[in-house]
């Protein structure tokens, strides 16, 4: 018997792909999203916001108290508390399913970093949690590409370490999708979906394809490894630096390049294309 929850909890109110998830959800389930900061106003009459603290155990349970099903995203591997407080209050609270958003690289036996160790002891305390679950390992977010959009504007150029070295990133809408489709439906219970876009691209490709969406001329700049290692620097701790480090090396290795239909065969329709996500966000390069 298929078994579909009403009421679901997702957690990462603030990021990506949490708001994406709830125009999929709110049609058949209450949805409560969970941030640590509170995010943009949320004006639906299924949907409702809950800050909690991730250090505090207790306010976890409180606000997964009734869920049937959980949407579990954090973003902070320096603080791998969070995640143990977020299984256990889901037990606590007899949170019937999870879904953890992780990481196509938990499947590589050659990642290492932080990022990926971190992602697969997430993944293990889960499995090991008696909750049943299912992981969603994403390639990267075309979204990423919107970290070119100021210099685009000012100087029609982008950057990456690497620049042809490819990626079957997948857009963040198709993570949602997905997502929302199996949170709570126990046809997805102990699965775990790769999800790609339909084909691998480099940078000087995604380049390509932003210029011509934009009808001018992009210049894709190569980064040294010690110019990529500093940019990383500027927004993550050194740990985290690293780990992007040996992830762009292992992209150049070609471990990122395979695309699977993962998208199309639980969503019945093509996974999206870098050109049919440009095209869609094409103001915030503009």
């Amino acid at each position: 018997m298929t078994v579909v929850a009403s009421h679901v909890v997702l957690t990462g109110a603030t990021g990506q792909i949490a708001p994406l998830m709830v125009r999929h959800l709110t049609a058949h389930h209450r949805v409560t999203l969970t941030s640590r900061t509170p995010p943009p106003m949320v004006r639906h009459p299924r949907v409702r916001h809950v800050t909690c603290d991730y250090d505090a155990y207790g306010s976890l349970v409180d606000a997964f108290r009734g869920a049937d099903a959980l949407f579990v995203v954090t973003s902070d591997p320096t603080r791998p508390e969070h995640d143990r407080n977020i299984v256990r209050a889901a037990v606590q609270a007899s949170v019937k399913h999870i879904v953890k958003l992780s990481a196509a690289a938990v499947l590589d036996s050659a990642a290492h970093d932080l990022v990926t160790e971190w992602q697969r002891s997430n993944e293990e305390r889960i499995k090991a949690s008696g909750v049943p679950w299912t992981m969603v390992q994403p390639r990267s977010f075309m979204s990423h590409a919107l970290g070119w959009a100021p210099g685009i504007r000012s100087h029609d150029s982008t950057y990456a370490l690497y620049p042809h070295s490819r990626n079957a990133c997948i857009a963040p809408e198709d993570i949602a999708e997905v997502s929302a489709l199996v949170l709570g439906d126990s046809r997805h219970h102990f699965r775990s979906y790769q999800l790609t876009g339909p084909q691998p691209l480099s940078a000087h490709e995604k380049s390509a394809v932003l210029a011509e969406l934009l009808g001018r001329p992009l210049v894709c700049r190569a980064l040294s490894p010690e110019e990529a290692h500093l940019h990383y620097s500027r927004r993550y701790p050194a740990a985290m630096a690293d780990a992007l480090l040996a992830s762009a090396g292992r992209q150049l290795a070609g471990a990122k390049a395979h695309a699977t239909d993962t998208v199309e065969r639980l969503t019945g329709r093509p996974a999206t294309t870098f050109a049919q996500w440009a095209a869609d966000h094409r103001d915030r390069f503009e």
